[in-house]
């Protein structure tokens, strides 16, 4: 696997929106340093949606463009999703919660799926874009950041599977806005390291099915 690409945002309008925006991320040359919040002097503008120990880091994968790609008949750059890390090498639609990814010294954690936003929308230039990226279940992956250190375009990175029962972030996505997610769901997703606002949700859902 290879990280393709390091891709740090500065604050920039929304188009058609009031306020600014982080989520216009672009190719770093050079080492890049990362710390338990993320990659430093990226922009969160919208810290109660975005940002975090848990989602640290936000990673795409080149095998969820490709699908764009041929969708949209065009070929989208590094960076234009929003994300931090743009991966190759892997297919995006089986990473799971819980899986782990290794740049030289820094050590990545999946912790939730991403889920689509209006100033998402507004940057694809797309009113519809919510609707269209939910359907499509790829919604790369949130990280938390286990162990820091520095990481360059071109790196090679590494794999560790999740050795529990696994919950896909594709099959997360397909719960958002769901009133009652299976019971099985809930333990599955509960029995990983998920995201820390996705456990509490998830353990609130389950003391009520009892």
């Amino acid at each position: 696997m290879k990280l393709l690409a390091v891709n740090l945002g500065k604050p920039e309008p929304i188009p058609s929106k009031t306020g600014m925006t982080g989520i216009y991320k672009r190719p770093q040359a050079g080492p890049m340093r990362i710390g338990k919040l993320g990659l430093e002097g990226d922009a969160v503008l919208d810290r109660k949606h975005h940002g975090g120990v848990d989602q640290a880091i936000y990673v795409y994968f080149q095998s969820d463009y490709d699908f764009w790609d041929a969708r949209m008949d065009t070929k989208i750059q590094p960076g234009t999703f929003g994300e931090n890390f743009t991966i190759d090498d892997i297919d995006g639609t089986q990473v799971a919660v819980g899986d782990r990814f290794v740049l030289g010294d820094v050590l990545l954690e999946v912790t939730s799926h991403r889920t689509p936003c209006s100033v998402f929308a507004a940057r694809m230039g797309d009113p519809k874009w919510v609707k269209t990226f939910h359907r499509a279940g790829r919604p790369g992956a949130y990280c938390r950041v286990l162990a820091e250190g520095s990481v360059e375009a071109g790196m090679d990175v590494g794999y560790q599977p999740f050795a529990g029962e696994r919950v896909t972030v594709s099959e997360l996505m397909a719960f958002d806005g769901v009133r009652e997610i299976p019971r099985d769901v809930l333990e599955r997703a509960l029995r990983a390291p998920v995201h820390y606002k996705m456990r509490d949700d998830y353990e609130a859902r389950l003391a009520r099915l009892f």
